[in-house]
């Protein structure tokens, strides 16, 4: 049979199913049920957190037969027809591909043209922001003054390119990133579906990857389930992802406290043979913020979702650090990972990085060896 990937597989097919949206989905499903529609909406947000997910459940919820709170029954004729990718109810573009004003026009047209066998038809025009000038002024009068069984739904991550005329008629949602939270409670959810043993430590860090991307953290939980053949543990999270374990990052820290030159240049080396820098160094920025969040914050580990000893080595160390030298190593490290993506040397240009934040002590603190 035949793999499908497991942010397919588990795509939300009610808006009760949809996470980390609920300031959305309870104002859509209210919509449906009182039949107050509207006639364009605009979902704007980061990727991979259920802009199209959502426009689709919308699609079929306005055009199901017995909704059930808004949400589409999943069991009626027109649900399951609507469910068929080749619908003609439901339209998706790709503005990307499809941006030139002859696109929109051939859209004006075909809108003319009533719904079969359903309510509603439904154009889902997704990275609606890639469209050209003149084909948004084509896409004005249509969105404007729809024929009333015609639905828009344009979807974008950059919701400031669009006009302002746009802007002004359609109903704005703004999807937000979701909480690692529930990504790792998603991730139990599904492997516990699946079959598949897990520490709850490697999915938090998954989670964590994730940044809030519902798509990118089933896709990097795809690239650990293939890579292990038993139990998921964070060893094989982060050989798949490349990343460093706190205890490296603790010691690197631990070396900057101590101000050791010599063994600060040995560690960038034994770093450059096994590490990719640029992530490296990418960790080390949140590493710093990881320690000034323990650091000021009254309940750290509510914003931070740390595995348990992962977060008491942490809190250990942030006992040795004042908040302006981590904010100062937060800004340091934060601010070279541009550098590092141009620069032929990456490991001259971390260790100059660090070397630097130990300028500002005098002579005699700063250990050679």
């Amino acid at each position: 049979m035949e793999h499908l990937a497991l942010y397919r597989k588990y795509r939300p097919r009610s808006f009760q199913e949809v996470i980390g949206q609920e300031h959305i989905t309870k104002a859509l499903a209210n919509q449906i049920a009182s039949g107050k529609i509207g006639h364009a909406y605009l979902f704007t947000g980061a990727r991979g957190i259920g802009k199209t997910s959502v426009a689709r459940i919308l699609a079929r919820a306005v055009n199901c037969e017995n909704n059930k709170q808004g949400s589409p029954c999943g069991q009626c004729p027109t649900c399951k027809r609507l469910e068929s990718e080749n619908d003609i109810n439901i339209i998706e573009i790709d503005a990307a591909s499809n941006n030139r004003v002859d696109d929109i026009r051939e859209i004006r047209e075909k809108v003319k043209f009533t719904p079969v066998g359903a309510k509603y038809k439904v154009y889902i025009i997704d990275e609606v922001h890639m469209l050209t000038d003149s084909a948004f002024n084509a896409l004005l009068k249509t969105l404007e003054e729809p024929p009333a069984y015609v639905i828009f739904v344009l979807a974008t991550t950059e919701a400031h390119k669009l006009p302002a005329t746009i802007l002004s008629r359609c109903i704005r949602f703004d999807f937000r990133l979701v909480s690692t939270e529930k990504l790792t409670s998603l991730l139990q959810n599904i492997f516990d579906r699946e079959n598949i043993p897990y520490d709850n430590d490697a999915l938090r860090l998954i989670a964590s990857a994730g940044e809030g991307s519902v798509r990118d953290t089933l896709s990097i939980a795809d690239s650990v389930v293939a890579y292990n053949e038993n139990k998921i543990t964070c060893e094989s999270v982060q050989s798949i992802l490349g990343t460093t374990d706190y205890d490296l990052l603790i010691n690197f820290f631990d070396i900057l406290r101590d101000k050791n030159i010599g063994a600060l240049l040995e560690f960038v080396n034994e770093i450059d043979n096994s590490k990719n820098l640029s992530m490296f160094v990418k960790e080390l920025s949140k590493q710093a913020r990881n320690l000034l969040v323990i650091k000021s914050c009254a309940k750290p580990n509510e914003i931070l979702n740390l595995p348990e000893e992962a977060f008491q080595k942490l809190s250990e160390q942030a006992k040795n650090f004042d908040e302006k030298t981590l904010i100062r190593y937060m800004q340091t490290f934060g601010g070279a990972e541009n550098e590092l993506r141009y620069t032929l040397s990456p490991r001259l240009l971390l260790e100059t990085l660090a070397l630097g934040l130990l300028e500002d002590l005098p002579s005699e603190d700063v250990k050679k060896n």
